[in-house]
């Protein structure tokens, strides 16, 4: 398995790594499990947020008092100086913790300077002074506040989202910030859920000797998954260089990655599902998604209140309400018979 070095943290870690925000969604014994089976397994990064609920909790509970080896980033969404000191004193709690290794800003949508006047950076500064946090880090989703945090050169690690779906003035990301020696941590390596064959996902990233994927784990057969590769690792093969280009073809242009950041809806539209339902029935079949309780949730998109605010909230700057619209007009010929869902699934992920 390959090592990767995060620029100037030092920090040198498998290039294999877990993404705690799913673990949200499971019971904290199942939690346990999961990250002690990842520690076991090889994995030496573990990536949460303040904002994911319980998921601080339940990696304090899985390895409190048993961190050697370990290394933990998470990250505060706090817009003031008072609330980010508060935030890291929760996470330093949970996470049953003296220090965090990368403690970065949440999907900023501003790169944070000293001197801007928010008082944000001293802020982070006054805390690695203190002996809480050893590294600055940001995550952001819009390529210009990215481009701009590199060219910043005040920050030791970005966060962004990055797969072989990317688009290549998003991959030029990884050269800008080897130049700037600066590590790129990949949030989103499977684009949401769209990206289903694991081993293209893993060699096409492998690529790259600066970036780290963090990969979004709730359950067991997923992990264990990810960790077939410390075994036999995934290689970018003609093979799979052929599929990802297939995909590419396939998902090229406007589609949502279901990261929910435009939620809530005032119609109460489920957006970050609605707005994608057709690629996921041909990609990820399942009955549920032609069940009656998701049918009424397709049906509320008749509600659109046109607003905006989705719009405006989303990462990717999608025209989110016409992109509403035409899943649903999609949708009533699916449900009617009028056009094929048949799987997008390849031999290679069977």
């Amino acid at each position: 398995m390959k090592q990767i070095t995060l620029g100037t943290t030092g920090i040198t870690v498998p290039q294999n790594a877990f993404g705690a925000l799913p673990i949200q969604r499971v019971s904290a014994d199942e939690a346990v499990r999961l990250l002690r089976r990842a520690r076991e397994g090889g994995m030496r990064f573990f990536d949460t947020a303040r904002a994911y609920t319980d998921s601080e909790e339940k990696l304090g509970l899985a390895f409190g008092g048993h961190w050697d080896g370990l290394y933990v980033a998470t990250k505060t969404a706090a817009k003031t100086p008072e609330a980010l000191r508060a935030d890291l004193e929760t996470s330093l709690r949970l996470l049953q913790r003296d220090y965090i290794d990368i403690y970065q800003f949440h999907m900023a949508g501003q790169c944070y300077r000293p001197g801007d006047g928010t008082g944000m950076y001293e802020a982070m500064l006054e805390a690695k002074a203190q002996g809480k946090i050893r590294h600055i880090g940001i995550t952001a989703h819009k390529i210009g506040v990215a481009e701009d945090i590199i060219a910043s050169g005040l920050y030791e690690t970005l966060q962004y989202p990055f797969s072989y779906l990317s688009t290549p003035r998003e991959a030029a990301l990884a050269e800008s910030c080897r130049k700037a020696n600066m590590g790129l941590i990949a949030m989103k390596a499977l684009a949401g859920g769209l990206v289903t064959n694991a081993g293209a996902a893993f060699a096409y990233i492998a690529q790259y000797d600066n970036v780290l994927p963090i990969w979004g784990i709730q359950r067991p057969e997923e992990l264990e998954q990810w960790l077939g590769f410390f075994r036999i690792p995934a290689s970018l093969t003609p093979e799979l260089r052929s599929f990802i280009e297939k995909e590419r073809g396939e998902l090229t242009g406007e589609f949502c990655r279901g990261c929910g950041y435009c939620l809530p809806c005032p119609a109460g539209i489920q957006i970050n599902q609605c707005a994608r339902i057709s690629l996921m029935i041909r990609r990820a079949p399942s009955e549920s998604w032609l069940a009656p309780a998701m049918q009424a949730e397709m049906e509320k998109i008749e509600h659109c209140l046109g607003c905006g605010q989705c719009k405006s909230r989303c990462p990717y700057e999608l025209d989110t309400p016409n992109l509403l619209k035409r899943n649903l007009a999609d949708y009533r010929r699916i449900l009617a018979g009028e056009v094929s869902t048949e799987s997008y699934l390849r031999p290679a992920q069977k």
